[in-house]
């Protein structure tokens, strides 16, 4: 756990791309641990908390808005499950999507490691953002295959010597998002999270899309940054203040029109 209050799992970066020629603890990744809970408390350094007292204001739905929300918040309910056959063909989709020329040797595999994953087993790293948060991890990579392979193989900009582990940065920015956004309450009790809504009744993917996006600007943030794993909160919290300014901005009228939507390349 570093002084900024969180825990945190370090990547270091191999310059020649990831070397999945061994299985030990450090195959292309050499992980460092000062907890394995960094999904979980570590998260909770990465938003603003309120308290119950804060006064804070409340934004009416239209009916439209309302049934999206709705049906976004039973995505959100959903947990990550490893003995549900759907969970277990999207987290294998989400292998061959990463890595289509090497075939997964098992669903509890140190191959989880190549991916940014703390341990074998990618199962208990989903507590912090449930089943959606592979979900956003496909969609990103089905979408924007040439992006998420960016990220996935560090290869855009000077690099960190370590790096932060992109599965588990992705499921921090899926439950940055559920927190910045306000989506586990009734109505939105902030402008961003009233705002987004309006995006979502125009697209059902709009939380996907709003993720891949995210993800994209964290590591231009992580870039111009040029951090490194004991500044990850501090970029993750840079990130959630850049976004909710862009998604404010005036004549923004999808999501497509935000500046940083324009990093991300299919």
């Amino acid at each position: 756990m570093d002084d900024r209050g969180g825990s945190f799992v370090a990547v270091r970066r191999i310059s020649q791309g990831l070397d999945r020629g061994n299985t030990c603890h450090s195959t292309s990744a050499e992980f460092v641990t000062g907890s394995s809970a960094w999904l979980g408390r570590g998260l909770s350094c990465v938003c603003v908390q309120r308290r119950e007292s804060d006064a804070r204001p409340s934004f009416d739905l239209t009916p439209a808005q309302e049934e999206c929300l709705l049906r976004l918040q039973s995505r959100i309910d959903i947990p990550y499950d490893s003995c549900i056959p759907e969970h277990q063909d999207a987290l294998r989709a989400l292998w061959n999507a990463a890595f289509p020329e090497e075939e997964l040797r098992g669903l509890i595999s140190e191959q989880w490691k190549d991916m940014g994953w703390q341990g074998k087993d990618p199962s208990t790293d989903f507590r912090g953002g449930g089943f959606i948060s592979l979900e956003n991890l496909l969609f990103f990579a089905h979408n924007f295959p040439k992006s998420f392979q960016d990220l996935l193989r560090k290869q855009e900009g000077d690099r960190s010597v370590w790096e932060y582990p992109f599965a588990v940065a992705g499921v921090n920015i899926t439950f940055m998002l559920i927190q910045m956004l306000d989506l586990e309450a009734v109505k939105p009790r902030t402008l961003v999270g009233a705002t987004f809504l309006k995006f979502l009744a125009e697209n059902e993917s709009a939380f996907d899309l709003l993720y891949c996006i995210t993800f994209k600007m964290m590591d231009q943030q992580w870039l111009s940054m040029r951090a490194s794993y004991m500044d990850f909160n501090t970029v993750m919290k840079s990130t959630r203040r850049q976004l909710e300014k862009e998604l404010l901005l005036e004549d923004i009228m999808r999501l497509e029109d935000i500046p940083s939507y324009k990093l991300l390349t299919r």
